[in-house]
């Protein structure tokens, strides 16, 4: 019985991607600080859809043709030439309600027109504030999963592996998972489900050290806080919408 039930694979890079079947599975874009957090975060507060673009140009060029609100980062920081950044808490109810969000980010967007590109049938964005509609979702499906963590330049990171162990460790009944990337997300997330913000820190995660160098531990913080925006962002005719 237990290979009647759909397959689930964990990517723990963008350039591990090549390595599984997107083409009839629903893909997971996880890219925990900050883009698929962000996103889920402005779609929860109002935002009409993201647009999420893989270069600054494209974003400012769009942006000006729509009247949307550019944002985006490279390395951690605001984008030249962009207004707004990759943290959550610049997108209140107040300013997002009713907008457009063009965004270009470092690793997550690309990741997504990635999956774009080899042909995936479904994609959704996935993150800690959105965990629990992410993995209703998967369930409800009853289709082939691919979660796809943006990493950093390609480098394996941690909460991005964090993200995709919470999901595994939450449907896992109703996936056949024959697949080591998820056994080891879901090892080391039960290892640090009780305070992932200083699992993060006591392993001296790359990623939280770049964004604490900036001030940002509000961010890592809210990032790493299940539930906080509980929306299941889809990408749908170019753009995230809330299903």
């Amino acid at each position: 019985m237990t290979n009647s039930k759909p397959a689930l694979y964990t990517a723990l890079s963008p350039a591990l991607l090549h390595l599984y079947d997107v083409s009839h599975a629903v893909v997971v874009i996880i890219d925990v600080l900050r883009a698929t957090s962000t996103i889920a975060t402005a779609l929860y507060n109002g935002a009409k859809c993201v647009i999420p673009v893989d270069s600054v140009a494209k974003c400012i060029e769009l942006g000006r043709q729509i009247d949307g609100i550019t944002a985006g980062e490279r390395d951690g920081m605001i984008a030249e030439g962009l207004e707004h950044g990759n943290s959550p808490f610049e997108y209140p109810r107040d300013f997002i309600g009713g907008k457009t969000l063009v965004l270009t980010t470092t690793n997550g967007t690309k990741l997504l027109h990635m999956a774009l590109d080899r042909g995936a049938e479904q994609i959704i964005t996935g993150s800690f504030p959105n965990l629990g509609a992410v993995c209703s979702y998967l369930i409800a499906q009853n289709q082939p999963v691919v979660l796809a963590c943006a990493a950093w330049k390609d480098k394996v990171n941690i909460e991005d592996q964090l993200f995709a162990g919470a999901v595994i460790n939450q449907v896992k009944e109703h996936f056949h998972i024959n697949c080591d990337s998820s056994q080891i997300a879901e090892t080391i997330y039960l290892d640090a489900r009780n305070d992932l913000f200083q699992f993060m820190k006591d392993r001296n995660a790359s990623h939280y050290h770049r964004l604490n160098n900036y001030g940002l531990e509000k961010d890592i913080r809210y990032c790493l806080t299940p539930d906080s925006a509980p929306v299941l962002p889809l990408y749908e005719n170019g753009k995230l919408i809330i299903l």
